[in-house]
């Protein structure tokens, strides 16, 4: 029945949503093997199919269990002055890190390090180095916002971001990456090459660099620096979940489970993308009391599990000209949300086309599990877990104690949902 699947035609995510109808929910918690709850394959021939379902015209997938959608955010949790200040201290913080008086006698190395901060640092949406920012002026007292203080928020958000560049240079290494930020991949530029692992650790000891100039007698300092050591830590071993999922360039397809996928999520994404920026923020305004601690760490990974999932749909159904980075889940053979939902939701037949396909780079099998996905419902299924995920996430803020402003939560998770790219 396989054999007659439509020629894949690459389309926007809203409209593969408008195009899709629900076949079958399925909660992000599941723990349901991938061999079980299979439906039965789809006799229904694929053109027939797409003459249905294209008489819906919903923008965003209605789901069949209520929920409510709500309209897409139009607040700026960041101001285009705010991006403006932000980036106006980069230059400053490069030649911290390149100053030829630190380094008189290695000027080839200073001149690289330059080179590879402008290339890589600040050309992306620098969300994380924002978010700093914006989650401080939110936990501040008033009293204590000054343009100093605002300074030192700024450079710990160009810390995150170093950070984050040095994960991205090795993760498209691991992936084979192609572009980012729609330019090539660093390591692909040329004349860098392998020499872009090294890269990637000049950029991140570069925030260890600053952490000391600018903070060492700062009460945020030790603190700090152990929470970007612990980031580091965690993060890493969130990668190496990722990379375990293949073994000997083969998914290992019976490790595809849905606890394993919020394991890597946890750990590898929304750790260091959500967590990460709060904590500092607080760190930095003096809120160490544990248990805001730990609060504001609950609601800051659910919306990093949220975050992650987007992304993983993005990869496969987004535009990727708006997200400056082409999808490579499919053919890296990645243990993906929708993955893992397609292995649950399979029939017998329908496992063997993805094994058969899955983690190959030949567009025919990307355009093969493609189809695949949306037979299996999937764009449909994301459109109301979004939903559901942004309802249930806003009820665990206003469950929250006073102790942090709920607006702070209530705008970084408005500032990526429903998101494009």
């Amino acid at each position: 029945m396989f054999c007659n699947i439509i020629k894949y035609t690459p389309r926007t995510s809203r409209e593969i949503i408008r195009n899709c109808a629900l076949l079958r929910n399925i909660s992000k918690t599941s723990t349901t093997a991938n061999n079980e709850t299979q439906r039965q394959p789809n006799t229904t021939k694929y053109t027939s199919k797409w003459t249905r379902l294209r008489k819906h015209s919903n923008s965003r997938a209605l789901s069949t269990v209520n929920a409510t959608i709500s309209p897409k955010s139009t607040i700026n949790w960041i101001t285009k002055e705010e991006t403006r200040d932000f980036m106006s201290v980069f230059p400053d913080l490069v030649r911290d890190l390149t100053d030829d008086k630190e380094y008189p006698d290695i000027p080839l190395v200073t001149k690289r390090f330059a080179r590879v901060l402008q290339y890589n640092v600040p050309l992306g949406k620098k969300s994380r180095g924002l978010s700093t920012v914006a989650s401080y002026k939110l936990i501040e007292t008033p009293e204590n916002l000054t343009s100093e203080t605002i300074r030192l928020a700024q450079i710990l958000g160009w810390c995150v971001e170093l950070l984050h560049s040095s994960f991205l240079i090795n993760d498209d290494i691991m992936d084979s990456a192609e572009t980012r930020r729609g330019a090539p991949c660093w390591y692909l530029v040329e004349g860098v090459g392998m020499q872009a692992i090294n890269d990637a650790l000049l950029v991140e000891n570069g925030l260890y660099v600053l952490l000391k100039k600018y903070f060492f007698d700062h009460h945020c300092y030790v603190p700090a620096m152990e929470l970007f050591h612990e980031t580091v830590m965690k993060t890493a071993m969130g990668q190496t979940l990722d990379v375990l999922s293949i073994q000997n360039g083969k998914p290992q397809f019976d490790s595809f489970t849905m606890n394993k996928y919020n394991s890597i999520v946890k750990y590898k994404t929304a750790y260091y993308s959500f967590q990460l920026p709060v904590a500092l923020a607080m760190y930095l305004a003096g809120k160490y009391d544990a248990e805001l601690h730990r609060q504001a760490s609950t609601i800051l990974l659910e919306m990093g599990h949220y975050f992650q999932v987007q992304d993983d749909f993005l990869d496969c159904f987004g535009d990727s000209s708006a997200m400056g980075k082409k999808g490579t889940d499919i053919q890296d053979g990645k243990c993906s949300w929708l993955a893992v939902l397609a292995l649950q939701r399979a029939s017998p037949e329908q496992r063997i086309l993805f094994e058969q396909n899955y983690g190959k780079p030949n567009p025919e099998s990307v355009a093969i599990i493609t189809n695949l996905y949306e037979d299996l419902g999937l764009p449909n299924t994301f459109a109301i877990y979004e939903e559901e995920t942004y309802n249930l996430i806003r009820t665990h803020i206003q469950q929250t104690s006073q102790g942090l402003p709920h607006k702070l939560f209530f705008k970084f998770l408005d500032s990526f949902y429903r998101r494009d790219s």
